[in-house]
């Protein structure tokens, strides 16, 4: 397993471009005699293997999901494995995530010793493009129906050997929004003669910076951050335009709807209190990721059987990051876990940054616990 990662970290994918991850991930699943189906949602793949037993009454179906796509980042690291491809690397472990549901396919293939069906999802452009989604529209759950659905993600944050699994919402909402403030261009000595769009954009950072301290209750959670501003082309000209794009992340529906209200309010108020405009695309990207009760104490039992129960903590807060496994768990009960990273050695540099790397040692744990699952629930 450790090669596969290597391989797949040193020749990462974009998200919906993961052709080499997939082809690489089709072919290991058809020599394992695990049917293969290609181009859900662009470039997912679902394998499908069932068990030699057989039940009285029917048998059930789990779905397992990995996530494939890299990020459109430089990485740092300068080893063997580092990406070959630049401005492009597995930053977020899904090198990690395919890598574990690989070798819990090939385990379960061989060993085959469950009654049901296990459907293997290998999921495209988790990173902000909602390939779980496209996946679905592409009639996912319809043509590989599945009782429950469950997934995991690394975490550098934890110790490596524990485990977190939360009942109900265990990552945030993620919506995105792109706001044009529009005011008049004018010379940089004579701003009067013009509205400063620049001192608009100001304002509505501050503004909006605000609306979790000062309009959304302590007791609960919104976060609002900016991740990019653009304007201007010269030092002497106030722009025409300021655009800003950034991202909200809460944990409850009313909250979502509460903080989109009011980021709408904020921004066409304060723009205009200055003389300026504003257009404003707000887009819900993904929701809440909802543990079902049932499944998660399913996972936990299964994480506890592979690490120790006293390694798994069902309780805590959950993370205000984002999954698009959510769009998933909308429509199947499901868990999604967290798994630490962290060893005494390597593990610790945080998800999405340049020096981060998946840690190898996790990979035989979550395999275990994806094939324990199955032994558990299917056996």
């Amino acid at each position: 397993m450790t090669d596969w990662r290597h391989d797949l970290h040193a020749h990462p994918e974009i998200g919906f471009d993961e052709h080499r991850t997939g082809d690489i991930v089709a072919a290991k699943l058809a020599a394992w005699g695990i049917q293969v189906y290609r181009g859900l949602g662009g470039t997912g793949i679902v394998g499908v293997l069932r068990g030699r037993r057989s039940v009285v009454g029917g048998n059930r179906t789990i779905a397992l999901r990995a996530d494939m796509d890299a990020l459109p980042m430089q990485e740092a690291n300068v080893f063997a494995h580092r990406s070959q491809h630049p401005g492009c690397m597995h930053a977020c472990g899904h090198d990690g995530h395919t890598t574990m549901l690989l070798g819990a396919a090939k385990y379960l293939s061989e060993a085959n010793d469950f009654a049901g069906t296990v459907n293997f999802i290998f999921q495209p452009a988790e990173e902000g493009q909602g390939g779980a989604k496209a996946m679905i529209d592409d009639g996912l759950l319809e043509r590989f129906p599945c009782d429950a659905i469950y997934g995991i993600h690394n975490q550098p944050g934890m110790r490596l050997g524990t485990a977190q699994a939360l009942t109900g919402t265990q990552l945030a909402s993620i919506d995105q929004f792109t706001v044009i403030l529009r005011g008049q261009s004018a010379h940089g000595a004579r701003p009067h003669e013009g509205v400063d769009a620049v001192s608009i954009a100001s304002q509505v950072v501050s503004a909006l910076n605000a609306i979790p301290s000062r309009q959304i209750s302590a007791l609960e959670t919104a976060v609002i951050s900016i991740g990019q501003i653009h304007g201007g082309t010269a030092d002497n000209v106030l722009p025409e335009t300021v655009e800003l794009r950034g991202s909200v992340r809460t944990l409850k529906p009313a909250i979502r709807d509460l903080v989109e209200e009011l980021f709408q309010r904020v921004v066409h108020n304060t723009a205009a209190a200055q003389g300026g405009t504003a257009e404003i695309v707000y887009r819900r990207a993904y929701p809440p990721t909802i543990n079902s009760a049932h499944e998660t104490g399913s996972a936990a039992r299964a994480a506890s059987a592979i690490i120790g129960a006293e390694n798994v903590m069902r309780d805590g807060n959950p993370s205000v990051a984002g999954d698009d496994i959510a769009f998933m768990l909308e429509r199947v009960p499901g868990a999604f876990i967290f798994f630490g990273q962290a060893g005494s050695q390597r593990g610790h540099v945080p998800v999405h940054t340049t020096s981060y790397d998946f840690n190898n040692d996790l990979l035989p744990i979550g395999a275990s616990y994806f094939v324990k699952l199955i032994e558990q629930e299917l056996g």
